[in-house]
């Protein structure tokens, strides 16, 4: 399935090198109408002779940045952030799994003949749609365990995922990865490694590598920064249930999500279907339809409903903590 481009190529849409750029480096990043031109190595530094990738760190800021939400936030939803910070560690080991499993599951060609490499994720290789279901269903387990209420902590894991996956997409940036198909767009983009793999896997007439080609990975950036934005003042201001925040996000992702893959030159797919856009579409129809059906559900019960953060289970275990910090 492919969406409509935003913006489609016209038949005298001018060339890179046309726009002033010619003979990209490797690790040149340009974006031709902007007049912005970077040089970029994936690499940011070696220790002891280990590479350390642009990639990592960028990904590791954005998890960083969503556990710092996170913490600021366990309480106002009801919840003990010790407890909570047991599986939320848990939950993003599971996320790296899930990932890794999910890309080298729809990519099983690359793979198949050295299986070592599927341990090395430095050089990218992670599925969001995988890491959100890894950490979901190991992270329900975790709470069950440490008596984490799991509406709530899904309410703060959906506002978290959308703050680290908008940072974290700027790690696809410095791989040169995660771009579309050719455009004309003001913020077309190319590079020299974008221009290499092109020219390796396609032909001119489908995807060609003189010409810009779309910033995915800008666009989901942008995309999940203003729902992250949108969710963390719902959290704050108008979570009518729980569950709401996750819900939302889920329809929120999905719906950026399915029209983002339409343009997309590296979708993992299932046969003639694009998997991620399946996902998309899905998660967005849930969401439209679960979250009117609780919203009438909650205003039935009206002062009979309550959130987690105002019963007593959660009092007491707020008062427990406490407590023991105090000790």
């Amino acid at each position: 399935m492919r969406c409509c481009p935003l913006f489609m190529l016209r038949a005298d849409a001018p060339s890179v090198s046309e726009l002033g750029y010619e003979n990209l480096d490797y690790h040149e990043i340009v974006f031709p109408k902007l007049g912005l031109d970077f040089e970029i190595n994936p690499t940011a530094f070696s220790i002891f002779g280990l590479d350390i990738q642009w990639y990592g760190i960028i990904i590791s800021l954005g998890v960083l940045l969503a556990l710092i939400f996170g913490t600021k936030h366990f309480r106002k939803v009801g919840l003990d952030y010790i407890r909570c910070w047991d599986v939320v560690l848990v939950g993003c080991i599971a996320g790296i799994i899930g990932a890794r499993t999910y890309y080298v599951a729809f990519n099983w060609s690359e793979y198949a003949m050295d299986v070592k490499s599927i341990l090395n994720i430095r050089q990218g290789g992670l599925a969001i749609y995988g890491g959100v279901i890894g950490a979901f269903l190991i992270g329900v387990i975790a709470c069950k365990i440490r008596k984490v209420a799991i509406l709530p902590m899904l309410d703060i894991c959906g506002a978290g995922f959308l703050l680290g996956q908008g940072i974290g997409r700027w790690g696809n940036f410095t791989n040169q990865e995660a771009f579309g198909s050719n455009t004309d767009s003001v913020l077309g983009m190319s590079g020299g490694r974008i221009q290499y793999w092109i020219a390796q896997n396609y032909d001119a007439e489908v995807l060609n590598p003189d010409y810009m080609v779309h910033p995915c990975f800008l666009y989901e950036s942008v995309w999940c920064l203003i729902g992250f934005a949108i969710l963390a003042y719902v959290l704050n201001k108008h979570r009518k249930f729980d569950g709401q925040i996750f819900l939302m996000y889920i329809g929120w992702y999905g719906l950026g999500r399915f029209f983002i893959e339409g343009l997309r030159t590296d979708s993992l797919t299932a046969g003639s279907f694009r998997v991620s856009q399946v996902l998309g579409i899905v998660c967005f129809v849930v969401s439209v339809i679960l979250i009117p059906v609780f919203l009438v559900i909650v205003k039935r019960k009206g002062e009979n409903y309550r959130l987690y953060r105002d019963t007593e289970e959660s009092a007491k275990l707020l008062a427990e903590s406490e407590a023991n910090a105090e000790k």
